[in-house]
């Protein structure tokens, strides 16, 4: 702005320039002047709000800084129940949704025991108990907020917010009651407490990626890190003294490096077969339910996999007392579950969702893992495994040999082995891990 656009200012807004108050109003023009040049400058950025002194980002919140996400302001959801991988899709649900209104999730409560319908028998388990709290607020920092009721100022009440459910509930409708509640009235109270469903059964609008992001900051405390610990350690010193017994050397081993083992999801418990008989019909496929011998045989056609080699058989309870499940392999492959490895002790002193965390970890550190795609706990371990390799620069494991491979034993691959498993971080729903998909990438 030069002196004669200032001149032309003076005398447009009748007032003589070495005047005080004219001084003063073109100052201000030239202070809106340069407001505008650089929000004009800025403007493929993500617009800044002010509310009440808060910093608050428009829609797309920022992925590297925790200034988007609100402190002071909280969402709290239901108990979060069923198994472990279903409990961990919900709490990630549950922090996308809190992402998504700007607030801090209030640290949510777990589900220590599996019931499916009696409610009222469910164990709960603080978050903190499962999970490093600390850990996770440093991993997702700048993405998702976690927060503690001690952080409460309880300066207001508490909104309820009623989940829709039902047919006519549509992704749509949800979609749009989110965005109803992020802004308005309900916006300022301190907590939003979601009423109704588990969060497992919300809709779902986030693609996988994000919820990706939450699971690599769900870090299990150190206490269920050190059992899972013994267990792995047990089966490479099995696979150890296996090795010592037909001779290393004939084989090929060195004694001292890391002894690899397969570990395989094994889901042939009789009500596993009933729903996936009723899946298959439901949804008109044929790749859902396997027999215990057509698992046998496809883990028996994986290639490269050196003999002795342990197999862990990662079984629920029931079949523990069926020696059955143990014979029939193919010879070189020596099959182990936590009973005649001798580490079921260390499972039974704990409640079932840290049993099932205790073998997710076991299962996530095998040098080979087979599973069923229709499995949420596969489905999980296979996305996190994953990632792994991509973070290794590896985009595609279907075509080359990794350090970690993953298998679909319900899909029939080549050499009729098991079909080569990667989970597709790129989709935009989570409905495939979910609910399970025989499209596993590969």
């Amino acid at each position: 702005m030069d002196l004669l656009s200032t001149c032309k200012i003076s005398k447009f807004l009748g007032c003589h320039f070495g005047s005080l108050t004219c001084k003063c109003v073109v100052l201000f023009a030239l202070a809106l002047f340069f407001r505008a040049l650089l929000l004009h400058s800025s403007s493929g950025y993500v617009g800044i709000e002010w509310s009440n002194l808060e910093l608050v980002h428009g829609p797309s919140l920022s992925l590297n800084s925790d200034e988007g996400i609100r402190r002071d302001k909280f969402l709290e959801v239901p108990q979060i129940v069923w198994g472990l991988n279903n409990q961990k899709i919900a709490v990630a649900r549950a922090f996308l949704t809190a992402r998504m209104l700007n607030r801090t999730l209030l640290m949510p409560s777990l589900s220590a025991s599996l019931f499916y319908k009696e409610v009222d028998r469910l164990q709960p388990i603080s978050f903190d108990k499962v999970f490093q709290f600390e850990k996770f607020s440093s991993l997702c920092l700048g993405f998702v907020q976690l927060g503690r009721y001690s952080d409460l100022k309880n300066q207001t009440g508490v909104f309820d917010l009623q989940k829709g459910s039902g047919r006519k509930w549509t992704a749509d409708r949800d979609l749009e009651q989110l965005r109803q509640y992020s802004s308005g009235p309900a916006d300022d109270y301190e907590v939003i407490r979601i009423v109704g469903k588990n969060p497992f059964l919300w809709h779902d609008h986030w693609p996988v990626k994000d919820y990706a992001r939450v699971f690599e900051c769900l870090v299990l405390v150190d206490e269920i890190t050190k059992e899972a610990d013994k267990v792995v350690s047990k089966i490479r010193e099995t696979g150890r003294e296996l090795r010592s017994k037909t001779g290393s050397a004939q084989n090929g081993f060195d004694a001292e490096e890391s002894v690899p083992y397969v570990a395989v999801h094994m889901r042939i418990e009789i009500d596993w077969m009933i729903h996936c008989k009723k899946l298959e019909q439901r949804l008109k496929v044929n790749q859902i339910c396997s027999s215990k011998q057509e698992i046998l045989k496809r883990v028996g056609n994986i290639k490269g996999l050196k003999s002795p080699t342990v197999v862990y058989l990662a079984v629920a309870d029931s079949l523990l007392n069926d020696s059955s499940i143990l014979s029939g392999w193919k010879k070189g492959l020596v099959p182990f579950e936590k009973k005649k490895l001798g580490v079921d002790g260390i499972y039974k002193k704990h409640p079932y969702l840290i049993q099932s965390a205790i073998d997710y970890e076991v299962c996530l550190r095998a040098d080979v893992f087979v599973g069923n795609s229709f499995s949420t706990f596969s489905s999980l371990i296979v996305l996190e495994r994953t990632q792994k390799i991509s973070r290794m620069g590896i985009t595609s494991s279907c075509d080359i040999d990794v350090r970690w491979p993953s298998y679909s034993y319900n899909i029939l691959g080549e050499s009729n082995g098991p079909q080569k498993w990667m989970a597709n971080v790129s989709d935009s729903s989570l409905q495939a891990i979910s609910y399970g998909s025989n499209d596993i990438s590969c």
